[in-house]
This record gives structure tokens, sequence and C-alpha cells, in this order.
């Protein structure tokens, strides 16, 4: 394990029991709050970016908001918020996907991105993939290409590598911890 990753995954608490009985919530709050981990994250994120040459990033509501927006900034790329359906002011795209319960829709401003794009998306953890596969399918909808996905930590027993990497086409999907 590297320096990096014991100092985040030093910084990540274990919830049992949340939101239900019989998971283990993994809180990222300590991390944010702690300014050097905080740093760390951005710098090894925005890294994975100028890597895919991605000219936006994207970050998934909410904690991909969190962690999208200063890696875009230290990247000195743009930011785009995919957003759950009926936050965005305007013209969106919008991409229906299935959760494990259910069904949720993500939405983005079309105007936000366009041919010339490659949009790196962000977001803290990739679990199912059902999220982030619904993103891939936004930003192509929309005319950009897909430069990755880059997560804090992939939760493996959860198959959303195996998911995704269909949707990816070729694209790289980087987990700095993969628990």
């Amino acid at each position: 394990m590297t320096d990096i990753q014991e100092l985040l995954l030093s910084r990540i608490r274990d919830v049992a029991d949340y939101p239900e009985p019989g998971v283990m919530f993994k809180d990222i709050t300590p991390l944010l709050a702690d300014p050097a981990a905080f740093t760390a994250l951005t710098d090894a994120l925005a890294e994975v970016a100028e890597r895919t040459g991605a000219t936006k990033v994207v970050g998934l509501e909410a904690r991909g908001f969190i962690l999208g927006a200063p890696v875009a900034v230290r990247a000195g790329l743009g930011f785009i918020p995919v957003r759950k359906a009926g936050k965005l002011p305007g013209a969106t795209l919008r991409q229906a996907y299935d959760l494990e319960y259910g069904s949720a829709e993500i939405e983005v401003h079309a105007e936000d991105l366009t041919a010339s794009d490659r949009v790196l998306v962000v977001d803290d953890v990739l679990a199912t993939g059902g999220t982030a596969e619904a993103s891939i399918q936004l930003i192509r909808r929309a005319g950009a290409e897909v430069a990755g996905v880059a997560v804090l930590m992939e939760l493996g027993f959860l198959g959303g590598r195996t998911r995704l990497e269909p949707a990816l086409d070729g694209a790289p999907l980087e987990a700095l911890l993969q628990l």
C-alpha cells in the first residue's frame, strides 16, 4: 500500500449498521476535514484527469461535487455537475437507470458538453456502478467523449467494475482504494 493510500484509508471511518442494519458505511467526512488528506486526494484525482487528457470533470451528486470541483480547479478544467432529475434549470439531458430496489434519473445541462470534450467522471465510491454507467451514457449522448472514471474507493464485492467495463469501452476506471 502506498503512503497516499494509507493516509486516505486512515481518514475513512467505518459506521456499522448505517443506513440500515448489516451495512458497513464508509464515511469520508473525516478525510474531508483533514486538509492534508483532502489535498492529497485532490492531487491524486487531478493527476488522473491530466493523465487521461480530460478537458472537463463531471461530479456525480452529491459527494462527487465535493471531490470533483477541487479536482477540476487543480487540473485547470471545467466542472459539470450531474444532478438528480429536476434539480437543474433550463435544457437538460436525462438518463434513467436501475437501482437495487427501483430506479432513478440523473441530468446534465446539455450545452456544458461539446464534441471536443474528454470527460472524467469523479465520485467518492464505485459500488454497483449504476450511477456511473448512467453518467457515461449522458456524456456520450451530449456528444462528448469519456476520458475515464476516477473514484476514491471501489467496493469490489458489489461488482461495479464488471458492470462499467462495457460502458467504458476501453476508457480507464481508476480507484485510489479498493475495498
